[in-house]
């Protein structure tokens, strides 16, 4: 079970150095490490780690304070980690998704977050009604005085709102674009990255895009995916389909590739819709000789 290792300080003037010592003791292959706010959820050296994480891995940090400063950030990596069929786990704290007692831990701790956010939830709502009863108007004055300061906090607060959602969808489209942009159209690649998801969480190209440009504005993508894709040969576009999926996982069976046309709508060769393996194969053919795979 591969063993990959997160370490993070706050600033520049510290060093990450302890926390890999005991990160590499432990028996991570791979570490990494990165200086940022613990309370930024959105730090590219994470970001990419959570995007690289296969089925089997185990990301391990030192303190869970290293990886997260809330709960719910907590909570949200985890289930990131859970959804790839990775694991977690803490040095020092009594978290290891791999074993019974860390998914209970982690069972209590998600209970208690909850239970947290209900509380918020009524002590909000009790505010408010007794600021009514007594004349007063709920919510942010420098809002509603158009305040600059109080402007621009609300926006950045959205913004970071905004990614951390982007951040619990990564794993669905973030590794075919890096692998698939400016080289294949944005049309295919949305295909590729809808074909595996069901209906109600399939994406739109509007926002595709949108996400895209925000991971680039903030570092966790390169610009050079942006560009317009240069016109390609028609005869070429059914073997970089195939070599795109193939790439994703290179493990997949004919037969599933075959699947995976199907639920793109994509018709063979022939012009039919229902593929075969040989069509596939002849495809993969196609693309090694191109130098697609």
């Amino acid at each position: 079970m591969p063993l990959i290792g997160y370490a993070r300080v706050s600033t520049d003037d510290q060093t990450p150095l302890p926390q890999s010592e005991a990160l590499q003791a432990a028996g991570c292959g791979e570490i990494h490490e990165e200086h940022a706010s613990g309370g930024n959820r959105a730090r590219p050296v994470l970001a990419r780690v959570l995007e690289r994480v296969r089925k089997g891995d185990t990301l391990v940090v030192v303190r869970i304070d290293r990886l997260a400063r809330s709960l719910s950030h907590l909570l949200e990596v985890i289930e990131r980690l859970e959804a790839k069929g990775a694991f977690f786990r803490s040095l020092q704290d009594p978290i290891d998704t791999a074993s019974p007692q860390g998914k209970f831990t982690l069972q209590v701790l998600g209970a208690a977050a909850e239970f947290e956010r209900a509380l918020i939830r009524e002590r909000t709502k009790a505010g408010l009604v007794s600021a009514r009863t007594k004349g007063r108007i709920g919510g942010n004055p420098g809002l509603r005085a158009r305040d600059p300061a109080a402007l621009r906090k609300v926006r950045l607060a959205r913004q970071d709102g905004y990614l951390d959602r982007l951040n619990a969808t990564a794993a669905e489209w973030v590794p075919h674009v890096r692998r698939l942009r400016p080289d294949m159209p944005w049309e295919d690649v949305l295909r590729l990255i809808n074909a595996p998801l069901p209906p109600d969480r399939r994406w739109s190209q509007s926002r595709l895009l949108r996400a895209v440009k925000a991971y680039v504005a903030n570092g966790f993508l390169p610009d050079t995916v942006l560009p317009r894709a240069p016109r390609s040969d028609t005869d070429d576009r059914l073997p970089a389909l195939v070599a795109a999926i193939k790439g994703a996982d290179p493990d997949i069976t004919l037969q599933a590739i075959c699947d995976r046309l199907e639920a793109m709508r994509e018709r063979t060769p022939r012009g039919r819709s229902t593929w075969q393996p040989s069509s596939v194969k002849m495809l993969l053919e196609r693309a090694q000789k191109l130098g697609l795979l």
